[in-house]
């Protein structure tokens, strides 16, 4: 199985490059992504993104906690464009599951990406309350759980065995710390990985020889050390 790869960026000149590459497939954003990026008016940088991007996956996320305000947003998000998955947290910032919001929505065939997700059996609760006909993407954060000394890998393949049921799901690696995550995805079976664009731009890069690379870091010592006119 091909693991697609989602560029994770809100930048818009970013967005524009990547855009263009074969590579990508899709991409995804958050609040403190599109904070980052300069943001002031959510809707209108969401239709700016979709303006470059018609044609692949993007996924927008709700920024309000509660049921009502998730609701709001997810049912505006969902009109912004045919390619738009409204993001959804599992949980909100109490740790409530949001399982009524997501069952509501799922429902209402609206493409989800459920995000924030660290276990299997996070990711069973949500099989537990969709159909198996609309679009939902389950994003786990392998980076962030291996920043607590925890091993994802686990997780990624309890999730992925127990969602071969739903053809309409897919398991995305998030949180991605280096390249070689792009692999692991691959091995375990993830349908998708998002990543930063520095780091797609390594993974094309995959394939060099460590003759190669031996050879272009001590290029890049003599570089710099030139630029700083080392003497001793």
């Amino acid at each position: 199985m091909t693991t697609k790869i989602f560029c994770d960026t809100a930048e818009l000149d970013q967005i524009k490059k990547f855009n263009k590459k074969k590579i990508v497939k899709g991409f995804t954003t958050n609040p403190s992504l599109m904070r980052k990026a300069g943001a002031q008016d959510y809707k209108s940088y969401s239709k700016k993104i979709l303006k470059i991007c018609n044609n692949k996956p993007v996924s927008l996320e709700v920024f309000g906690d509660s049921y009502k305000e998730m609701k709001q947003q997810a049912l505006k998000i969902n009109t912004w464009g045919k390619n738009v998955y409204v993001k959804v947290p599992v949980v909100n910032s109490k740790g409530i599951f949001m399982g009524k919001i997501i069952k509501e929505l799922n429902n209402l065939d609206i493409k989800l990406n459920i995000t924030a997700i660290y276990s299997a059996k996070q990711t069973e609760k949500i099989l537990k309350i969709i159909n198996k006909k609309t679009k939902v993407i389950i994003s786990i954060f392998a980076g962030r759980a291996g920043d607590t000394g925890k091993d994802p890998v686990p997780e990624f393949k309890k999730s992925i065995a127990i969602a071969k049921k739903f053809m309409n799901v897919e398991i995305l690696w998030a949180s991605v710390r280096e390249p070689y995550n792009y692999l692991q995805a691959k091995q375990l079976g993830c349908h998708i990985i998002t990543i930063p664009p520095t780091t797609i731009e390594k993974i094309e890069n995959f394939g060099k020889t460590f003759d190669q690379l031996t050879k272009e870091t001590v290029k890049a010592f003599l570089v710099d050390s030139k630029k700083s006119k080392f003497k001793i």
